[in-house]
C-alpha cells in the first residue's frame, strides 16, 4: 500500500515538472515557423497582385509564387533543423511534443497537396480549381491544430488566441472562395498569426 501511494505521488511529481517545464521554456523552432508565414503569405500576396492585375504577369505565372516560396521554405528548413540539432541543452517533453505535431502537420499539409495534384489530373482543371479553393482555409485549421498543442504544452494565453483565430480565420477564407481577394486575406492571416508569432517568439527564445 505504501509503494502504491509512493508511486502515485511521484507520478504527479513528474506530471508537475511537465506542466512546470513548459511553462518555462520557450518554444524552439519559431523560426520555421517565421519563415513559413513570410514566404508563403508573400506568395498568397504575389498570387493576389496577378490575379487583380497590379503585377504585369498572366494567370499561368500563378504557381511561380508558390513554388519559389516553397523551395525557399525547404532551403530555410534544412538550415534551421541543423542548427536546432547542434544547440546545447536538453530539449523540454514541451517543445519536443511542438516540434512533433508541426513536423506532422508539415507532412500533412505535403500529402494534401499531392493528392490535390493527382485528382487534378485525374478529374481536369476544374475540379482542380475547386479543391485548391480550399487550401486556405484547410491550412488554417492545420495551423489551428498546431497552435492549440503547443498553447496546451507551452501553457500560453496568447498561443490559444492563435489558435482560435486560425480556427476562425478558416471559413472566413472559405467565404472569398474563387475571388481574388481571398489571396489578399490569406496573406493577412499567414502574416498575422505565423510570420508575426514566429518573429516574437524568436526573439522570446534569444532573451531566454
Amino acid at each position: 500500500m505504501t509503494e502504491k501511494t509512493e508511486n502515485t505521488a511521484a507520478d504527479i511529481a513528474w506530471m508537475r515538472r511537465l506542466a512546470e517545464e513548459g511553462s518555462q521554456t520557450p518554444m524552439q523552432g519559431a523560426s520555421i515557423l517565421f519563415m513559413a508565414g513570410l514566404l508563403y503569405g508573400s506568395a498568397s500576396l504575389f498570387h493576389w497582385a496577378v490575379m487583380t492585375g497590379l503585377l504585369p504577369f498572366t494567370g499561368n505565372a500563378l504557381s511561380i509564387g508558390w513554388i519559389v516560396a516553397t523551395l525557399l521554405f525547404f532551403v530555410t528548413l534544412a538550415v534551421v533543423i541543423n542548427r536546432l540539432k547542434r544547440q546545447p541543452g536538453v530539449v523540454t517533453t514541451a517543445n519536443r511534443a511542438s516540434d512533433i505535431t508541426w513536423s506532422a502537420l508539415g507532412w500533412g499539409i505535403f500529402a494534401l497537396f499531392s493528392s490535390f495534384a493527382v485528382v487534378g489530373f485525374r478529374m481536369g482543371e476544374a475540379a482542380s480549381l475547386a479543391m485548391f479553393a480550399l487550401v486556405p482555409s484547410i491550412i488554417m485549421a492545420f495551423y489551428g491544430i498546431g497552435w492549440t498543442v503547443s498553447a496546451v504544452m507551452q501553457k500560453s494565453r496568447p498561443l490559444w488566441a492563435l489558435a482560435i483565430g486560425s480556427y476562425i480565420a478558416a471559413p472566413l477564407l472559405a467565404a472569398f472562395a474563387g475571388e481574388s481577394v481571398q489571396y489578399l486575406a490569406y496573406a493577412v492571416a499567414l502574416f498575422l498569426l505565423m510570420a508575426l508569432p514566429g518573429f516574437l517568439l524568436m526573439r522570446a527564445a534569444k532573451r531566454a
